[in-house]
């Protein structure tokens, strides 16, 4: 039985404020021993940065610190939102409507941050639908990163974990991998982590060799800009399990490193 049918069958059989309680102490004793015993500390790099998030928001919880560091010391950072964003709240609302307030929350969180509007691209493809893109769309898509890559020519690029326990997310990292080799260009590559501690509730996803990519960043000196910019995404922590948004609120931001 893979991650997301074990999920789906804890969901049916427990109400929703236990699992939640179950997914939060995981969530925060695995995310404790990586940061006490599993990694190794980042030393701050000045080199350019560049972050791939699937939905508005993503950037700010998995590389908000990072990001604000970089910013502080005038390091150029961009950022890339894949999806539109619509799915966060179901259905039945007004989709455009949606898609309006989400990109203005990011522009918002990110101006926090210190990132300039210009520093930021919408792709607006689909919320959902990354991981079934056919052949077409996925090559374009892939272009379009690859394009952006050789625009920035980033030092650093940040994209969700490979393992993260979302389509969106996991669809991401395999888009921009193939788009870095598209534009054959060398780059250091950190994974971060947003689902992949809450959604496997009873077993740890990760492996040794996993494990041994992890590493810990400081953003002790930007922890409270942090946490505006998390506020300014109003209209997604309503939306969110009760102590998902706890974890990003750390001195310490988690990253895997990968290979280029």
């Amino acid at each position: 039985m893979n991650r997301n049918k074990v999920l789906t069958s804890l969901q049916k059989i427990m109400p929703n404020k236990l699992l939640n309680q179950m997914q939060y102490i995981h969530c925060s004793l695995v995310s404790w021993w990586i940061l006490n015993w599993g990694s190794q500390p980042l030393k701050f790099s000045e080199k350019s940065a560049m972050v791939f998030a699937p939905h508005q928001d993503d950037e700010t919880f998995g590389c908000g610190g990072m990001i604000a560091r970089k910013k502080e010391q005038g390091i150029p950072v961009a950022i890339a939102f894949l999806t539109d964003g619509r799915g966060s709240h179901g259905v039945n609302l007004d989709i455009q409507n949606l898609i309006h307030i989400r990109q203005q929350e990011s522009l918002k969180a990110l101006s926090i941050l210190g990132v300039n509007s210009s520093e930021i691209h919408f792709f607006n493809y689909q919320d959902g639908s990354l991981s079934t893109l056919n052949l077409e769309v996925k090559q374009q898509i892939i272009s379009q990163i690859s394009e952006l890559l050789k625009v920035y020519q980033p030092g650093e690029v940040y994209l969700p974990h490979r393992k993260d326990c979302h389509r969106d997310h996991e669809a991401t990292y395999s888009l921009v991998k193939e788009a870095i080799n598209q534009a054959g260009m060398t780059t250091e590559i950190f994974q971060y982590p947003i689902w992949i501690f809450w959604r496997s509730p009873l077993f740890i996803l990760l492996k040794l060799q996993d494990i041994a990519a992890a590493y810990r960043f400081s953003i002790t000196s930007v922890k409270e800009k942090k946490q505006r910019a998390i506020a300014a995404y109003r209209s997604q922590i309503q939306m969110l399990p009760y102590g998902f948004i706890k974890r990003f609120l750390n001195s310490e931001e988690i990253f895997f490193k990968s290979e280029s």
